[in-house]
């Protein structure tokens, strides 16, 4: 044989226009893909999977000519980002309602939101069994991560808690954090003392797990900075880091000289934009993120302006959850003209602490703080809500996408499988009909969702939202 001959035989061999294309389950085609840490797109790409993951992404011709897929989808142009994350939701409510928060996983599907992080309610354990099905298969719903129980004090506001009133109460309370394998610890501020506050954040570092949670009134933010908390919950904590004297009403809370509404009076009048800047790069420095939960605070802030009564989408969330919502509607309807005023004015001074954060190098997480209890805060819908505050408080478009698509992974540690669209990444990605660095609205307007390498067209996401919206009318007919 000569040379020309065996030269030939070889470029035959390892040419990739000649060899047979290799198989995938499903490709993508001619689709914009949405590059959030670079705040680019790059046209005309396709995007291959196998199994869970993207095994290729690339120039869409040449994907074209060495891979094929028992599925297809045009992009049409399209543009297609990783899947969104909810770093703040709960389930709860009692016994009674396992079903109807069961009811709520499809819709974060149908919007997009491809893992949720539950920062406890009153059903850790129903949390952490859903967990595993999801995992397992057998339950449909998002990726899941889960605080399990919250720490808390000895009786406190809060049901479904492990309540910590000593340092033997929280050993015990990691042991049981440690056997039920929760992804992080929730420590939340209703009657846990300041001292135990700080322990229970300590403890939650020497056991490998992350600490999230509120603040008490009788510790300064740093304090819990300094004991390695990792996320703070609510933007209002931050904001109370911005304040110039933190640490003397910090002291007259804890030494009983001042009530708690003399306190957020101080806490209102104080704030010092250089003071918040100092603190934020504090926080940024030593890694602590921050999710905001605007459109919770917001809805509650404003309830006078809109009842919410005729929202449509009550009707994905079933009675018994609805009637959850009272508690908060009754104590907002109380209000005066003077504290309705007043809760106007304290969301606004608090929302534009936002991009303060941005600013100084936070990372920002967006979280709905969505479920039980938080009154008209719906499941799904919420996060693209929460997104578009945050544009209209002052981020951009790609820093609002970036707080839901990246934030998470980072705080978790996973960012090398989740948060972009890119060749080894999870196959968890939303292809929508329009640029969400350019108009954040974009998150709504969702032609497909791929969930761990699992496919919902439009028609599928509609037939999710149908299935809890039937359920929800069932539960309503039964009511006596």
């Amino acid at each position: 044989m000569n040379a020309s001959v065996v030269l030939f035989s070889l470029l035959l061999a390892v040419s990739p226009a000649v060899s047979a294309a290799e198989q995938a389950d499903l490709i993508i085609r001619n689709a914009t893909v949405v590059d959030v840490e670079k705040q680019t797109t790059r046209a005309h790409q396709a995007v291959v999977v196998r199994g869970d993951a993207i095994v290729a992404v690339g120039d869409d011709a040449a994907i074209a000519k060495g891979w094929k897929a028992g599925r297809r989808i045009d992009g049409n142009g399209r543009y297609l980002i990783p899947g969104l994350w909810d770093m703040h939701v709960h389930f709860g409510g009692g016994p009674e309602l396992v079903e109807e928060n069961k009811a709520l996983l499809p819709l974060y599907i149908a919007h997009g939101i491809t893992t949720i992080r539950d920062c406890s309610g009153d059903l850790p354990g129903q949390v952490l069994a859903w967990r595993h099905e999801i995992a397992e298969g057998t339950l449909e719903g998002p990726r899941l991560y889960t605080s399990g129980a919250k720490i808390e004090g000895i009786k406190p506001v809060w049901k479904g808690t492990i309540e910590v009133g000593n340092q033997d109460d929280l050993a015990a309370a990691f042991t049981r954090l440690r056997k039920d394998r929760v992804d992080f610890v929730k420590i939340t501020d209703s009657t846990l003392t300041p001292a135990l506050f700080l322990d229970a954040v300590r403890g939650a570092r020497s056991n490998g797990l992350r600490a999230s949670g509120h603040i008490p009134m009788a510790l300064t933010v740093q304090q819990a900075v300094d004991a390695g908390i990792s996320s703070i919950e609510h933007l209002d904590y931050a904001y109370k880091a911005g304040v110039k004297d933190e640490a003397a009403i910090a002291a007259d809370f804890a030494a009983g000289r001042i009530n708690r509404a003399q306190a957020n009076e101080r806490l209102d009048a104080g704030f010092d934009r250089d003071t918040a800047l100092a603190a934020y790069r504090g926080f940024a420095a030593k890694g602590v993120y921050v999710t905001p939960t605007l459109n919770g605070g917001r809805i509650l802030d404003f309830l006078d302006q809109d009842d919410h009564a005729d929202d449509p989408y009550l009707q994905y969330i079933g009675p018994k959850l609805q009637a959850t919502y009272a508690w908060r509607v009754e104590r907002a309807a109380k209000a005066t003209p003077e504290q309705i005023q007043a809760r106007h004015q304290q969301y606004h001074q608090v929302a534009a602490v936002l991009p303060l954060l941005q600013q100084a190098g936070v990372t920002v997480m967006a979280g709905t703080d969505a479920g039980f209890l938080n009154s008209f805060n719906y499941p799904g819908i919420g996060l693209h809500d929460e997104l578009s505050l945050f544009v209209k408080e002052g981020l951009t478009p790609a820093q609002a996408l970036s707080a839901a698509t990246r934030a998470g992974p980072a705080w978790f540690g996973v960012l090398d499988r989740f948060g972009s669209v890119s060749e080894g990444k999870s196959a968890d990605l939303v292809l929508l009909d329009a640029n969400p660095l350019e108009d954040i609205s974009a998150t709504r307007q969702i032609a497909t969702v791929v969930m761990r390498g699992h496919v919902y067209d439009r028609k599928a996401l509609d037939a999710l939202l149908a299935q809890t919206r039937d359920k929800v009318a069932a539960w309503r007919n039964a009511a006596p």
